[in-house]
C-alpha cells in the first residue's frame, strides 16, 4: 500500500479527526497491521497528535503493529477452554511453530495469539483458524491441524 492509498483512504472520510478509528481499521484490514510510517502519515494527514494515534492503535486489541500470519491462530483462553487444557494445546502450537504468543512465523504463514472466548464453550478447548472452528483439540491434533493450512 502506498502513501497515495493511505490518502485516499483518509479522503474517503473526508479527513475528519473524528474517523481516526475508521481510518487505522480500513488500513489494517488492507495491510494486516498498522506500520509506524503509516501511523505516522495518518496523524500528519488527519491533524492528530501521533501520541493519540498510537495510543489506540495499541489499546484496541484488533489492532497490530506487527505483520500477522496468512493464517492466524487464535487459542480461546476462556474458562471452559482453560480447565480442559488450553495452555497445553498453546504449548503445543508454539513448539510446533517455533514461536511464541503474540509472535508470527518468520514465512509470515502462522500468527499465534490468545483470546478470551469463542463462544464455543462446548467444544473446548477450541483453537479458530482464521474463520474455522476447531474444537476439542488436543496436543496430539496440533500438527494434524496446521497441517491443513500449509
Amino acid at each position: 500500500m502506498t502513501q497515495d492509498n493511505i490518502t485516499e483512504i483518509i479522503g474517503k472520510y473526508e479527513a475528519d479527526q473524528s474517523s481516526l478509528i475508521a481510518v487505522l481499521q480500513d488500513i489494517q484490514e488492507h495491510l494486516g497491521y498498522l506500520p509506524k510510517d503509516t501511523l505516522s502519515q495518518v496523524s500528519k494527514e488527519l491533524n492528530v497528535p501521533l501520541s493519540r494515534v498510537l495510543s489506540l492503535a495499541t489499546f484496541y486489541s484488533a489492532f497490530s503493529l506487527q505483520p500477522k500470519g496468512k493464517h492466524p491462530i487464535h487459542v480461546c483462553m476462556g474458562t471452559a477452554c482453560h480447565v480442559r487444557g488450553a495452555q497445553p494445546v498453546l504449548e503445543a502450537f508454539e513448539r510446533e511453530l517455533g514461536i511464541k504468543e503474540g509472535d508470527t512465523t518468520k514465512d509470515l504463514k502462522f500468527s499465534l495469539d490468545t483470546v478470551r472466548c469463542v463462544g464455543c464453550c462446548g467444544l473446548a478447548p477450541v483453537v479458530m483458524m482464521g474463520e474455522d472452528v476447531h474444537g476439542k483439540i488436543s496436543q496430539s491434533k496440533v500438527s494434524r491441524v496446521l497441517k491443513k493450512y500449509k
